[in-house]
């Protein structure tokens, strides 16, 4: 999997956006990507929610596929290095939020992406997060993104919120489930910072 992953710590956000510019996009969306793809004829009129957006991978990506986008971030940073980095042809097919999940607003959507930032939703708020989310996805709509586990290295972190596997799939019962990876291992934040993961890679695709 490719691994973009923000230490909730950082205070220099440039920092973080410089080392991720350069990144893929997430593997789980391109795995839903192709899922659309070898489902649909054509992109046009498919229309995505990138949820925490960061410095634009994935937003970009989905624009290069043809689809419409609702980037959003709590950054107002995050949204100036993506505008500034879409092609011409790219400008009239995304549209930006600056809002944390907790006062999000979202439309209907084929797709809800969210690589690495659902766990940055705080415990109070996550349930009205979550059911946000899996209303706005239309039926035969996905999602794609990650979760913490409980082993996650910033477990202990009140601010963020964890799942074990039992309650992830849980959150998942309105879906069917494509793809599950459960990930725990040593690694390294975005900026370089030892940690250990425990992560939930999904893709899901709500039931009709």
């Amino acid at each position: 999997m490719a691994k973009r992953r923000m230490d909730e710590r950082i205070s220099r956000w440039e920092e973080f956006y410089q080392a991720t510019e350069g990144d893929p996009p997430c593997d789980t969306l391109v795995k839903a990507l192709d899922l659309f793809a070898s489902e649909t004829v054509s992109s046009g009129g498919l229309f995505a929610v990138d949820l925490g957006c960061g410095s634009g991978i994935d937003s970009l990506e989905l624009l290069r596929r043809g689809w419409r986008v609702l980037a959003v971030d709590s950054q107002p940073e995050a949204i100036q290095r993506l505008r500034a980095r879409l092609q011409p042809e790219q400008v009239a097919r995304l549209e930006t939020q600056i809002a944390s999940f907790e006062d999000l607003v979202l439309p209907q959507a084929d797709l809800v992406n969210a690589s690495f930032s659902v766990p940055y939703c705080a415990p109070h708020g996550f349930d009205l997060f979550w059911s946000k989310i899996v209303m706005s996805i239309r039926a035969g709509g996905r999602f794609a993104g990650q979760f913490f586990g409980l082993h996650d290295g910033w477990a202990h972190d009140p601010t963020m919120t964890f799942h074990s596997q039992e309650e992830v799939k849980k959150l998942l019962s309105q879906f069917n489930i494509e793809t599950f990876d459960e990930i725990e291992e040593e690694g390294k934040t975005s900026l370089g910072q030892d940690k250990y993961w425990h992560i939930f890679h999904v893709v899901a695709r709500k039931a009709a």
